[in-house]
């Protein structure tokens, strides 16, 4: 037979047992809980510091995009156009708007080459000045279809092109019209007929040394260039108008006399 004690001192033990596990689960879940709570805590302050960090990146953004903005700069011709030439142009045709005043769009330098194919080294000294006049890098031009008189196949270089637009094209037009037409030998001004009944305007340079980019010792031959200026004049009075507002050195038009004749 079992004694009563051993009985007493085991049941006693197994409660103990017990009550040690209970506390230990208990002190288990308090520090899941406690850990947890931490863990969520940490995750807002740094959802809360990474917001506030966009918030400051944005801000700096915007701040930088408004002072270049106001700071931008701004090719004196354009200036010109903005505060003169625009009240100038609305008053003499009458717009409604400041959107339907014409404006430049682009300007087009070309420079055509016959011997381009048997000659690559022409080609390639005229991309060179192309380049440094534009300030922009040129283009070859390739011929679209065959001619027999003139020996070209479809595909040969016939030329190279440059188009110009925004802060350049103001700073080119600039130049042109201060410092390299002038240059030009014997110039008495620009033909008022070039135009092409759209608002765009044509006419050529016999010389690419008139301007001051070119260095006269470096050249192999002296060539010629196209120039056209393409405007979003929708007539050429209104494109004359605009191009005599900057200043470029057109001849006048002649204007019709009317005579007064007597009646009889």
């Amino acid at each position: 037979m079992v004694d009563e004690k051993t009985v007493k001192e085991k049941t006693v033990t197994t409660e103990k047992i017990k009550k040690v596990s209970a506390k230990k689960s208990v002190e288990k879940k308090a520090g899941i809980k406690t850990t947890a709570k931490s863990i969520s805590v940490e995750k807002k302050i740094k959802t809360d510091s990474i917001v506030q960090n966009k918030k400051t990146e944005t801000s700096k953004k915007t701040a930088k995009k408004q002072m270049s903005a106001s700071d931008k700069y701004r090719p004196s011709y354009r200036q010109l156009y903005d505060s003169k030439i625009v009240p100038s142009m609305m008053k003499k045709f009458n717009y409604s708007s400041v959107m339907e005043v014409p404006r430049l769009k682009k300007i087009t330098l070309n420079v055509g080459l016959g011997d381009a194919k048997l000659n690559p080294k022409a080609l390639e000294s005229s991309v060179r000045e192309l380049s440094v006049i534009a300030g922009q890098k040129a283009v070859v031009t390739m011929a679209k279809k065959d001619v027999s008189n003139f020996k070209i196949r479809r595909g040969f270089p016939v030329g190279c092109t440059v188009n110009i637009r925004g802060s350049r094209m103001y700073e080119f037009f600039e130049r042109l019209n201060s410092i390299a037409l002038p240059r030009t030998r014997d110039f008495t001004g620009l033909s008022f007929k070039s135009f092409d009944k759209r608002g765009n305007y044509n006419f050529g340079v016999k010389e690419q040394i008139v301007f001051t980019e070119i260095d006269y010792d470096k050249i192999d031959a002296i060539r010629g260039l196209d120039i056209a200026i393409t405007t979003s004049a929708k007539t050429d009075e209104e494109a004359y108008a605009l191009l005599k507002e900057f200043g470029f050195p057109l001849r006048d038009k002649p204007t019709k006399r009317i005579e007064s004749v007597e009646a009889q």
